[in-house]
């Protein structure tokens, strides 16, 4: 029988099937980033931070709220830590053995000298998330550290440090976008 004899339905369906076959294949759109995906885990133990735990703390939190691919949580009892964060009388600094790991040691020496616990704690983090040194630099970045001077207390990582442990940890993800904060 003829197409152009067939009801009309039915000669739609067959022009909607022929349409669909005929057509190239193509991938589903890019989903738009996606909040809900899950950011990458990177615990911490702050016992042996003696006096300094509470800044620890206040440094894994100002970073979970400044980035979105990555968070920093308290390590549960029984588990092992990506972080360790040590106080000594040295200087603060961060040995990083891979994105996300290593040890933190927060120097008395700086804090002894008037620089912001807090500052140093989230500067520190900073290193183990990627980030380098900065320095010379304005208060305005974090990854400054001390060349930005005593009298700054700013804890917060700028746009551009953002971004980069953003891109790191998408990275390391497998993510081809950021989870803006």
């Amino acid at each position: 029988m003829p197409v152009r004899m067939l009801p009309r339905a039915a000669a739609a369906a067959l022009t909607l099937t022929f349409t669909v076959a005929a057509a190239p294949a193509s991938a589903a759109p890019a989903a738009a980033p996606d909040r809900a995906l899950a950011a990458r885990v990177v615990t911490y133990d702050a016992g042996a931070s003696a006096e300094f735990k509470a800044a620890v703390d206040r440094g894994a939190a100002i970073w979970n709220e400044s980035v979105g691919n990555v968070e920093l949580r308290p390590v549960a009892a029984g588990q092992r830590a990506n972080i360790r964060v040590v106080a000594d009388n040295g200087w603060p600094r961060a040995v990083t053995t891979s994105l996300g790991n290593g040890t933190v040691y927060i120097g008395r020496q700086a804090v002894d000298e008037g620089h912001s616990t807090i500052r140093i704690s989230s500067h520190e983090l900073g290193h183990i998330l990627g980030l380098p040194d900065r320095k010379p630099g304005p208060c305005s970045s974090l990854m400054s550290g001390s060349s930005a001077g005593t009298t700054c207390t700013n804890p917060y990582p700028n746009a551009a440090e953002k971004s980069e442990v953003e891109g790191k940890f998408a990275a390391a993800l497998g993510r081809a976008e950021t989870s803006p904060r």
